[in-house]
């Protein structure tokens, strides 16, 4: 009952930074669950990967595949689904995925960017609407009055000053992760790429090459048309000079 209490004295502002809470809780815990599941697979995912690529490349690639409900699974997996020997685009894979899933491990920084900085700004608000109604207390020689009311006007400033703190202190939390996903996945992608060059798989017999091997080698060049016959009158036999002409 204190806390409702000083929540109806607080104010005006009191109520959206009510929703401001809200919102930044229900990014917190999204994190936070978001978080805990990578890091208790995400070592287990890199090593097995990276030791079948020492001697399988196939054996890596459906690893990597079976592991693609997790960021460093789909980021290992990138360069292997590719059938073609080529380090650049191997390279090209491993960066472009890298990009993509780091924008994932950012979503909900900006909403608490917008709560921390919000925060301590309604706080203010909702003191000085409450120094306003005291000052109408001072006014009306209500000393008594005019005392409660700076008081209660501080609440709004504490209740705004908590949770751009507490927004803050994850905020800084959830970035350290993400910089040092940025450490594991360089190291990972740098692994994987030297194992690449080292020893690289063999796909000259792939589906692809051996349909496109096969297509070239039973094409055989169209016959070619009979000439019309219409085309070249038959010759007339020449006039035989024996024949008289009387007959």
């Amino acid at each position: 009952m204190d806390i409702l209490n000083l929540f109806y004295k607080g104010g005006l502002a009191m109520w959206p930074l009510l929703a401001l809470s809200i919102l930044s809780l229900s990014v917190i815990f999204e994190r936070l669950w978001f978080w805990l599941r990578i890091l208790n697979q995400e070592k287990e995912i890199v090593a097995r990967v990276l030791n079948a690529a020492a001697e399988n490349w196939e054996a890596a690639a459906d690893i990597a595949r079976q592991a693609t409900n997790q960021p460093i699974g789909r980021f290992l997996y990138a360069p292997l689904r590719l059938l073609k020997n080529d380090t650049e685009t191997f390279r090209l894979a491993l960066e472009s995925t890298a990009e993509d899933e780091l924008a994932g491990m950012r979503r909900g920084e900006k909403l608490l960017e917008a709560v921390i900085t919000i925060s301590p700004l309604l706080g203010l608000l909702g003191t000085v609407l409450g120094l306003i109604g005291s000052l109408e207390g001072i006014s009306t020689s209500d000393v008594a009055k005019a005392s409660t009311g700076i008081g209660e006007s501080l609440i709004s400033t504490a209740a705004g000053l908590i949770v751009a703190i507490a927004s803050l202190i994850f905020y800084r939390l959830f970035q350290g992760l993400v910089i040092n996903q940025v450490k594991v996945f360089r190291k990972a992608g740098n692994d994987l790429e030297l194992l690449y060059r080292q020893s690289p798989p063999d796909f000259s017999n792939s589906s692809e090459i051996i349909l496109r091997e096969s297509s070239q080698e039973s094409f055989t060049p169209p016959p070619k048309r009979n000439k019309n016959r219409f085309s070249n009158p038959p010759e007339l036999p020449e006039k035989s000079d024996s024949l008289d002409p009387e007959q």
